[in-house]
């Protein structure tokens, strides 16, 4: 690829980004400065014009922000999203990375199917997994018949309306997120390195730990974050699955939004929580790009 042809990918990489990331981000950012009001749109404008030559006075409303931090229950929805994100992207990867392993172990043959049993579950609408989700995990379920009649329990266990019933729908959710980048990371990893650390008389399992999951973790970390980041945010989930006390910040901006129409504090709400999964994400990079420079 040419020099001009480079700069020309990258300027309509950045344009793309700009216009459906930033610009939104902008509209709702500037949404967060204004008060709310009854009518359409739900809320103040940012510049008042005066009458004749008088110019515009800009009208900014900090209170949407001193709301949140003063106030426990968005602290709380907050931390229980963050709380249950994590748990469930833990659960999560821990379940793709053994998978994707065994993947890769797989003959060649039977990758190309193996992968779309992976991604099969895009091909239907999220709505329709979790309500499927509900199905399975409810008192005359599956799952509590088989542990019945297996005679594991006595009575059905309550696992809809509670945080392992959260952290269950985000994991069956969110999986193939987790899976794919695993996989592949894993699969460019040369097989002769397992072979030379077996010769060596290193186990298969020790092999694992020392040779491939840390040349994997740059697709880890990625899965993680591929993961993490939309789960904060779900509102599906928390709201079918969870209980009428669950508190997550996906249900709260909902109810701020079209509920209480309260627009300004709502996007107060979501400006916070992009700057929270932002900044720890560009950390992160920036840490990473270091390493790879060797200056970290």
């Amino acid at each position: 690829m040419t020099g001009r042809a480079r700069t020309v990918t990258i300027l309509l990489a950045f344009a793309w980004l700009a216009a459906l990331v930033l610009a939104p981000f902008l509209v709702v950012a500037k949404i967060s400065l204004a008060e709310v009001v009854i009518g359409r749109p739900p809320f103040t404008a940012l510049l008042e014009w005066g009458e004749g030559a008088m110019p515009p006075a800009l009208r900014v409303n900090w209170g949407n922000y001193a709301l949140l931090f003063g106030d426990a229950l968005y602290l709380e929805a907050y931390l229980g999203s963050l709380r249950l994100a994590a748990i469930a992207t833990a659960v999560a990867l821990a379940i793709a990375v053994p998978l994707a392993h065994a993947m890769t172990r797989a003959p060649a043959r039977w990758r190309p199917a193996l992968l779309v049993l992976a991604i099969l579950p895009f091909w239907t609408s999220s709505l329709i997994r979790v309500y499927a989700w509900i199905g399975i995990l409810g008192a005359d379920g599956p799952l509590n018949r088989i542990l019945q009649w297996l005679g594991i329990i006595d009575a059905p266990l309550a696992i809809l309306n509670t945080d392992i019933g959260i952290v269950s729908g985000l994991v069956y959710s969110y999986l193939p997120f987790a899976l794919l980048p695993v996989y592949a990371s894993l699969v460019r990893i040369d097989p002769a390195l397992g072979e030379a650390a077996a010769d060596l008389g290193c186990r298969p399992l020790k092999s694992f730990f020392r040779i491939t999951l840390p040349l994997a973790l740059p697709g880890i970390l990625a899965a993680g974050l591929l993961v993490f980041i939309p789960a904060v945010g779900e509102f599906v989930v928390p709201d079918l699955m969870g209980g009428s006390d669950t508190l997550m910040i996906g249900k709260t901006l909902w109810t701020e939004f079209f509920t209480n129409r309260d627009w300004p504090l709502a996007s107060a709400a979501t400006v916070l929580l992009v700057l929270l999964l932002v900044s720890p994400v560009v950390v992160l990079e920036r840490r990473l790009f270091l390493r790879g420079e060797g200056r970290a």
